[in-house]
C-alpha cells in the first residue's frame, strides 16, 4: 500500500499511549493539513478495507486484534526469549516467543508464528507464540572466532543470534589463524542434526585486542565506518566554501562571553552557552548550537549518508561519526576563539526560573573559553581556575539558573533516575584494567537542563507554527507494567498505590534516595518505561514532563536534530510558510529509521563495553564479589557487578538443591523446601565461575563461604522458622469474625 499516511497512521495507532480517537482527531494529531484531509480519509478507507484498521466504539480508529498466526521479523533477546515484530500491526504489539518455541529462528529472520493465549494481565489478554516456519532468512553474515578441532575448521559466532558453529573449508596456510576474529557468510543453512557451512569474507585480526574487538562489533552491527568518496567530496566542498567573515543576516555574538563545557576528551563541540541579565531580576539564556545545516544541505550525497547513519557511535577507544571529521571536528566544532556559525535559542526567565519567552536566530559566535565539566565544577565550588572574571561569573550564574530550572521541572513532574555509570580504565597496551565511577559533577546536570530547555523551546516554536517535525516522544508507562512495578515495590516492603502517577514515582524515588534499596527501586522504575523514539506524532515526553519535545542540540551527531535545524533556518529567514507541507508518511518512516539506528548504536556500544570487561574478568575466575540481583528467569538469576556494571548468570542448579519457584512479576525466586529467597535488588556474594566471551556471558555461582543474601535494605533474607509443623488436627482454628446484628 503506497498511499501517503499509511505508515504514519499505523505507527500512531500502535503506540501504547494511544487512546481511541476519531478519524478527524487522528488527522489533527498527525498534523495533516486541511487541504490534504481528503487524501488522508481515502487512506483510512483503504486500510479499513484491507482489515489493517477497524472502527471501535464511537467510530474510533483501532488496530485489529491479534490473529491466530502472525508473520513478521524475529528479534532474539540476550536472555533467551524473543519477539516477532508483526508485519501488520495489531492492537497487542509484538508477539512473545519463549526460548523453547523459536524453531531455530535467528534475529532478522522473517517467520510465521502460531499464536496462543496465556490468560489476562492487568485486564489485557496476554499472548505467546511458537515459530512454525522460517519464511526467509534475514542474516547471512556473522562475526566470530576461528577455531580448529580434529582437522575441521569452524567459526564460533559472537553473541546469541547464531549459537551453532559454522563450518568453513579451504583455510590455506596464508589464511587466517586459530583465534582470529573473522566475518563468515553462510552458504548453506543447517538441516536437522547438521551444522551450517560458510566462507570467510574478511579477517579482522587476533581476538582479544581492543582494536580488533571494536571492529568485530562494528561488523556485527552493520555499522558503516568509512565514508563514500561522493560524501567526502561534498564535505570538502562545504569546507572550502566556508568563510566565517561572510555572516550576512546572522546576529553577531562574537563580542559576548560564550563558553563550551564538555568532557576532557571531546573534539566535536556542538553546543555553547551564554547568559545576560534583564531588568527586574530576569535573565536570558543563550543556547548556541553548531549550524550543521549550513554545511549539509538536504538532498546531496553527504546528506544521504548522514541520514542512513543517523547517529554517531561512541566506543571506548573509537568514534564512528555521522559526519566526516573535517566537519564534525573541524568547521562545525565550536572551538575556542574561532568564529563559528550557530543556530541559537534565547530563553527568557523570571527570577523563579519560569520561562517568560523564547526566540530563535541564526548567529555567529566565538567561544571565549573551552571548559571541562570538572573545571566548571571547580569554579562553582569557589576554587581557583585561572579563568577571567567574566567566565567565572558566567559559570556561577549558569549553575544558579540551572538549579532554578531543575526545581521548576521537578515540580512539574520530571523524573530523574539514580543509576550508576562507570568509565573503563585502559593501560598502555590498550587493555581494560579497571573501571571507575563516572564524573558526577553538578555541571553535567547544569548542561543537561539547558539542552532540555532549548529542545523544548524549539519544539514549541515549530508546534505554534503548525509544522510537522520529528519529535522526541516518550509515552507513559504501560498500565500493566505500572501494576507490575507496584507489586515489586510492595514485595520490597514499601506501600505504594496500584495505579502510579508521575508524582507517585517522584515520591518513591525520593524516599529511597541514599538508602540501600535505591538501586533496586530505580532499576525497577526504569524497566517500566517505554523506550523513547522519534515520531511526528503529537505525543509528549513522559520522563521530562514535557508535552512538546524534540531534539535540536546535537546536529553533529544526530540526524533528527539536523532536520529540525533546517526548519529553524526557514523560520529565521521568514520562508517557513512557503515550504510545502511535510510528507507525514515519509517523516514517520524517517523517525522509525532514526530510532532503529540510535538503538543499534546503543546496543553496539554496550556490547563492546561488555566484551572488554569480560576480557578482564576472564583473568579473575575464582575471585568473588558482592553483587546486586538485577533479574530473575526460569533458568536462573542475574547478578550485576557494581564495579564493572556487567551482569552475570547463576543457573538454577547452582542455587542449591531445592525446587525453585520463580515469580517474575515480583522479581522473586523462592526455594519451596528451604524457604530461601532471592529478590531483585538483594545483595549477594558470588564467585566468577567462568567467562564465555563468544556468548557475551559471565557465569557465576553463589559464594558458599559468605552470608545469606541480603535484602535491598541490607538485612539478610530469612528462611522458614525452624521446628516441626503441628499436625492439622492439633492446630487451633481461628474463630470467624461474626458481625453483631
Amino acid at each position: 500500500m503506497s498511499e501517503p499516511y499509511v505508515d504514519a497512521i499505523l505507527k500512531f495507532l500502535s503506540n501504547r499511549e494511544y487512546q481511541p480517537l476519531s478519524q478527524q482527531q487522528v488527522a489533527r494529531q498527525l498534523g495533516v493539513a486541511e487541504a490534504d484531509y481528503g487524501s488522508f480519509r481515502n487512506t483510512v478507507k483503504r486500510l479499513r478495507d484491507a482489515g489493517r484498521v477497524v472502527l471501535g466504539v464511537r467510530n474510533a480508529l483501532m488496530l485489529p486484534e491479534m490473529g491466530s498466526t502472525v508473520s513478521g521479523v524475529f528479534r532474539a533477546n540476550p536472555r533467551g526469549f524473543g519477539f516477532v515484530v508483526p508485519e501488520t500491526p495489531n492492537r497487542h504489539g509484538d508477539l512473545f516467543i519463549p526460548p523453547e518455541a523459536q524453531g531455530g529462528a535467528l534475529t532478522g529472520d522473517h517467520v510465521i508464528a502460531r499464536v496462543s493465549k496465556r490468560g489476562k494481565r492487568g485486564g489485557e489478554m496476554v499472548y505467546r507464540g511458537e515459530i512454525v516456519r522460517i519464511a526467509r532468512r534475514g542474516e547471512s553474515r556473522f562475526v566470530g572466532t576461528l577455531a580448529c578441532s580434529d582437522g575441521t575448521w569452524f567459526v564460533v559466532p559472537d553473541g546469541t543470534a547464531m549459537t551453532t558453529p559454522i563450518v568453513v573449508r579451504d583455510i590455506g596456510s596464508a589464511g587466517p589463524r586459530a583465534n582470529d576474529k573473522v566475518v563468515v557468510e553462510i552458504v548453506e543453512y543447517p538441516k536437522p542434526g547438521a551444522l551450517p557451512t560458510g566462507v570467510i569474507v574478511e579477517t579482522l585480526g587476533a581476538g582479544g585486542a581492543t582494536e580488533v574487538e571494536t571492529l568485530a562489533v562494528i561488523r556485527a552491527h552493520g555499522l558503516e565506518d568509512t565514508f563514500s568518496e561522493a560524501a567526502l567530496a561534498d564535505a570538502r566542498a562545504a569546507v572550502d566554501a566556508f568563510d566565517a567573515t561572510r555572516a550576512a543576516g546572522r546576529k553577531d555574538l562574537t563580542g559576548e562571553t560564550v563558553i563550551t563545557i564538555d568532557p576532557p576528551d571531546a573534539r566535536d563541540f556542538d553546543d555553547a552557552i551564554s547568559l545576560s541579565r534583564d531588568g527586574g531580576g530576569g535573565v536570558t539564556l543563550g543556547v548556541h548550537i553548531a549550524d550543521v545545516s549550513h554545511f549539509v544541505p538536504a538532498g546531496g550525497a553527504l546528506d544521504a549518508e548522514a541520514m542512513r547513519r543517523s547517529t554517531s557511535v561512541y566506543f571506548a577507544r573509537r568514534v564512528i561519526p555521522m559526519l566526516p571529521e573535517i566537519l564534525s571536528n573541524g568547521v562545525c566544532s565550536l572551538q575556542e576563539n574561532v568564529r563559528r556559525f550557530c543556530k541559537s535559542v534565547f530563553i527568557r526567565y523570571d527570577a523563579a526560573g519560569k520561562v517568560v519567552g523564547s526566540r530563535a536566530a541564526e548567529t555567529v559566535i566565538a567561544s571565549a573559553k573551552r571548559l571541562t565539566y570538572r573545571q566548571a565544577q571547580a569554579i562553582c565550588d569557589g576554587e581557583k581556575s585561572g579563568c577571567g572574571k567574566k567566565v567565572v561569573r558566567l559559570v556561577r550564574d549558569l549553575a544558579a539558573l540551572a538549579r532554578r530550572i531543575e526545581k521548576r521541572r521537578r515540580a512539574a513532574g520530571m523524573l530523574h533516575l539514580e543509576l550508576p555509570a562507570v568509565e573503563l580504565v585502559f593501560d598502555d597496551a590498550n587493555r581494560v584494567v579497571d573501571a571507575v565511577p563516572e564524573d558526577a559533577s553538578y555541571t553535567h546536570t547544569m548542561i543537561e537542563m539547558f539542552m532540555v530547555e532549548a529542545n523544548e523551546a524549539v519544539a514549541r516554536l515549530l508546534d505554534r507554527r503548525k509544522r510537522a517535525f520529528l519529535r522526541r516522544i516518550h509515552p507513559a508507562p504501560d498500565p500493566a507494567a505500572g501494576k507490575d512495578l507496584s507489586a515489586f515495590i510492595r514485595a520490597c516492603g514499601r506501600k505504594i498505590p496500584r495505579d502510579l502517577s508521575r508524582k507517585d514515582l517522584q515520591q518513591l524515588l525520593e524516599s529511597v534516595r541514599g538508602r540501600p534499596e535505591e538501586y533496586a527501586v530505580n532499576l525497577a522504575v526504569l524497566r517500566t518505561f517505554q523506550a523513547a523514539e522519534y515520531s511526528p506524532g503529537a505525543i509528549g515526553h513522559f520522563a521530562l514532563a514535557s508535552d512538546c519535545y524534540c531534539h535540536f542540540t546535537s546536529p553533529i551527531r544526530r540526524y533528527p536534530d539536523l532536520t529540525v535545524h533546517r526548519l529553524i533556518a526557514e523560520h529565521c529567514r521568514g520562508t517557513l510558510d512557503d515550504r510545502p507541507p511535510e510528507d507525514i508518511s515519509a517523516l514517520t518512516q524517517l523517525g522509525t529509521d532514526c530510532t532503529a539506528a540510535a538503538r543499534r548504536a546503543e546496543a553496539a556500544e554496550n556490547e563492546l563495553r561488555d566484551v572488554l570487561v569480560l576480557e578482564l574478568l576472564a583473568q579473575k575466575v575464582g575471585e568473588g564479589f558482592e553483587g546486586v540481583i538485577t533479574g530473575v528467569a526460569n533458568f536462573g538469576i542475574f547478578v550485576q557487578s557494581p564495579r564493572y556494571l556487567v551482569d552475570g548468570l547463576i543457573r538454577m542448579p547452582d542455587l542449591g538443591d531445592d525446587w525453585w519457584e520463580v515469580d517474575a512479576r515480583r522479581g522473586l525466586v523462592r526455594g519451596e523446601h528451604t524457604g530461601r529467597r532471592f529478590h531483585i535488588g538483594d545483595r549477594l556474594a558470588v564467585r566468577i565461575a567462568g567467562v564465555d566471551k563468544a556468548r557475551r556471558q559471565l557465569n557465576l555461582v553463589p559464594d558458599r563461604t559468605a552470608d545469606a543474601p541480603k535484602g535491598a535494605r541490607g538485612k539478610p533474607r530469612k528462611g522458614p522458622k525452624k521446628g516441626p509443623k503441628k499436625p492439622k488436627k492439633d492446630r487451633k482454628r481461628k474463630p470467624k469474625n461474626r458481625k453483631k446484628r
